[in-house]
């Protein structure tokens, strides 16, 4: 399952960066943008650490970063959406996306915690 995560939350991270560059090129939007790159990237730098992690607790701890940068990048999504620097079917795809990666990393992340 954890390959999944990663190989879904890289995914992810490059639909983020693509929509970085739109929001900054076409509608020169510089703040929230940044915002939206910087936590919308980290769901996979977590994940992709939690590969080398030293311990279940470690590996744990990784998943649950990963799970409050989803969170947050989904905070901006709406935010972005709401203030209309992003469209509706822009909005619903990427948001649908964040909101898979919630689903799976709160699965994994359960399960783990079940185990110890």
């Amino acid at each position: 399952m954890a390959n999944a995560i990663q190989d879904k939350s890289r995914k992810f991270a490059i639909r983020i960066v693509n929509c970085y560059k739109y929001l900054t090129e076409q509608k020169h939007e510089m703040v929230l943008s940044k915002q939206l790159l910087r936590s919308g990237t980290s769901i996979g730098a977590n994940t992709r650490e939690s590969k080398n992690a030293q311990s279940r607790m470690d590996f744990l701890n990784k998943l649950n970063i990963a799970l409050k940068e989803a969170d947050e990048t989904e905070y901006w999504l709406d935010l972005l959406h709401e203030t209309n620097y992003i469209d509706d079917t822009m909005y619903k795809s990427i948001n649908n996306d964040c909101a898979e990666l919630i689903k799976l990393l709160t699965s994994i992340i359960k399960k783990l915690k079940d185990q110890i």
